[in-house]
């Protein structure tokens, strides 16, 4: 136990939160925020860093992100001051960004959310390209498999093949 113990005390201190994106890592600023290579002008918001690791393993993004700490929640009292909506309205603000990824959970608070920073980063003074991840039917999924929702949803935000 003595091993384990000192190991969690070392991570306890070791651990920083990133000052820029909300990651963790052993650097501040982490170091996808280091990397020279990505483009800054486009940042993928999430509600957690397991997010972040869910995205990265696709190695299809290149991008910034920004982690919001959860989503808006009534039930939970969860509100827009207990997430880290000014952080992401002041990195839109002051830094070169011409896109903004939504990339929450498909769910009520999720949408919610999404919806609330939607509506403040419409409201800055120059334009953001506002994009949300594709909604529908995972790959290889069956149709009579799927609920109403789904393939509504699936319908909604066909593509030309």
């Amino acid at each position: 136990m003595q091993p384990l113990a000192a190991s969690l005390a070392n991570a306890a201190t070791e651990i920083k939160t990133c000052g820029i994106c909300g990651n963790l890592g052993t650097t501040d600023p982490c170091h996808l925020c280091r990397d020279a290579t990505r483009d800054d002008s486009v940042i993928c918001v999430v509600s957690g860093v397991a997010d972040i690791w869910a995205i990265e393993r696709t190695r299809q993004y290149r991008g910034a992100y920004h982690v919001l700490g959860g989503v808006l929640s009534a039930l939970d009292g969860v509100g827009p001051d207990d997430l880290t909506f000014t952080a992401l309205l002041g990195r839109a603000t002051t830094g070169d960004i011409r896109e903004v990824i939504i990339a929450l959970a498909a769910t009520v608070d999720g949408q919610t959310t999404a919806h609330v920073i939607s509506d403040a980063l419409n409201a800055l003074p120059h334009p953001i390209k506002i994009t949300r991840l594709a909604h529908g039917l995972p790959m290889g999924g069956e149709l009579d498999y799927m609920d109403d929702g789904t393939i509504g949803l699936a319908l909604a935000a066909r593509t030309k093949l």
